[in-house]
């Protein structure tokens, strides 16, 4: 039997209406993530985007550089590991077209010491280890001053440096390292500002094992990260609901509990 020709060309083009993905959702899209809790958050949500059709492979970075520039290249669809102050910056240091789409996760930056309890207990000329980028370091030293150690110039906000230090009564030295280094430079250190993931990483509690930590509730809240171009594209939309349900909160704080909490 023949089947007339209209007959064909209709089936044709249901057999692929129907089986055709949704737009924009036709590919694994790759996120970029520094390991720890981003990491373990998103794989947590790769699950949930799955059964949203949605296909993401996870890629760990073990700096805060490579990200950014491999996003900007094309060769992440996304990335979530950075604050909004951090994106900012690199955004006006290299003119990446990023853009903040979504908050994810925060955890407090905190103060650890393998020599003292507690910061009172410093000696004069301390050596206290920051960030050694200008965001991060710019974070430690507001740390450092809520705690009474150091006293920055007025006006000076998330963008610190050392050079804004205008009272040091214990005259502590600023050390300025990556911050992936920071928990492995304890041992050479009196005390360091570490990142939350980093320090989660490490092994280091932010709550039980900080001799001081920064209030969650500032402007370090993380955030999920895409090309300018991509940003109101379907799978973006479906990424962000995919993280920001219900299950993923739980996740959050059963697996983290008090050291991580969701900013949304």
């Amino acid at each position: 039997m023949t089947i007339p020709l209209s007959r064909l060309i209709a089936t044709t083009v249901f057999s692929v209406l129907a089986f055709a993905p949704v737009s924009g959702m036709a590919k694994t899209y790759k996120i970029g993530v520094t390991p720890g809790p981003h990491a373990e958050t998103l794989e947590f949500v790769k699950g949930i985007a799955a059964d949203n059709g949605l296909d993401i492979e996870i890629l760990e970075f073990s700096d805060y550089v490579q990200p950014n520039a491999a996003l900007a290249a094309g060769d992440l669809d996304g990335n979530s590991f950075q604050h909004e102050p951090y994106l900012d910056a690199q955004i006006e240091d290299r003119g990446y077209e990023i853009t903040n789409v979504a908050l994810t996760i925060t955890f407090p930056m905190g103060v650890y010491s393998e020599r003292v309890g507690s910061l009172d207990e410093l000696d004069d000329g301390a050596r206290v280890g920051i960030p050694n980028d200008p965001t991060n370091g710019g974070r430690a030293l507001l740390l450092l001053e809520s705690q009474g150690l150091i006293e920055l110039a007025d006006g000076v906000g998330l963008k610190a440096t050392p050079l804004d230090v205008v009272d040091n009564p214990k005259k502590i030295k600023l050390v300025e390292l990556d911050a992936a280094q920071l928990p492995r430079s304890l041992s050479d250190l009196d005390a360091a500002a570490v990142n939350g993931n980093y320090a989660q990483s490490a092994g280091m509690d932010p709550v039980e094992d900080s001799i001081a930590i920064e209030d969650p509730k500032g402007p370090y809240a993380n955030i999920l990260v895409v090309r300018t171009e991509d940003k109101d594209e379907d799978w973006v939309k479906t990424l962000i609901d995919s993280y920001h349900s219900p299950e993923v909160k739980d996740f959050v704080q059963e697996t983290f509990e008090n050291s991580v909490v969701v900013a949304w």
